[in-house]
C-alpha cells in the first residue's frame, strides 16, 4: 500500500464516509419517515430528548447567517475549504487517534455541506434539554461528530505528545542504516 494510503488513513476515509452517510440517513428518517419536516415540528422521545426540526442557515452555532443566495454559496465554499484542509491534515497524519478525530470532523462537514448545497440550510433535529433549560442548540449527527472530533484532537494535543529526543527517558528513533 502506498505511503499516502496507509491502513490508518483508509480507516479514516471509511469512517468519514460512514458518518456522512449516517447523518444523511438519519436526517431523511426524521423528515421523511417521521414527518418532522416543518420548522418547529416537535416529537418528544424522552423527558430530556426531543426531535425538533430546525433549519440552520448559519455556520457554527448558527453564526454568520446566510440571508441571500450569495451568502449561502460563500458558506458552502468556506466549509468546503475547511473540509479540504481537514482531509489534507488527515492524509498527512500518522497517529490513529488523530486520524479518527479528523475523520469525524470531515464526515460531519461533508454531511452538513451536502445539506447546505442541496437545501440552502442544514437540517438540525436533536434537542437535548432539562425541562425548559436547553444547554445545547438543536443539532444533528454531523454536528455531534464534528464536536467529538474536535474534542479528540484537542485532548490529544493537550495530553498526548510525542517524546522529544532531548527529554530524559526518551529513546532515539532507530537509524535506517
Amino acid at each position: 500500500m502506498s505511503a499516502m494510503f496507509t491502513r490508518s488513513r483508509v480507516i479514516g476515509l471509511v469512517l468519514a464516509a460512514f458518518i456522512a452517510v449516517i447523518d444523511q440517513v438519519v436526517k431523511w428518517y426524521v423528515t421523511a419517515r417521521l414527518g418532522i419536516d416543518n420548522y418547529g415540528d416537535n416529537m418528544e422521545l424522552l423527558p430530556f430528548f426531543d426531535l425538533t426540526y430546525v433549519e440552520n442557515r448559519g455556520m457554527s452555532l448558527g453564526m454568520f447567517q446566510a440571508t441571500s443566495m450569495e451568502a449561502r454559496w460563500v458558506l458552502v465554499a468556506i466549509t468546503a475549504a475547511i473540509a479540504v484542509v481537514v482531509l489534507v491534515w488527515m492524509m498527512r497524519e500518522k497517529m490513529m487517534g488523530d486520524i479518527i478525530g479528523l475523520a469525524m470532523i470531515l464526515g460531519g462537514a461533508i454531511g452538513n455541506i451536502r445539506d447546505r448545497w442541496e437545501l440552502g440550510y442544514v437540517i438540525d433535529y436533536a434537542d437535548l434539554h432539562i425541562g425548559t433549560f436547553r444547554p445545547f442548540l438543536v443539532f444533528n449527527v454531523a454536528d455531534a461528530a464534528i464536536t467529538i472530533g474536535v474534542v479528540i484532537i484537542l485532548a490529544r494535543s493537550l495530553f498526548m505528545r510525542e517524546k522529544d529526543e532531548s527529554e530524559p527517558g526518551a529513546q532515539a528513533a532507530p537509524s535506517e542504516n
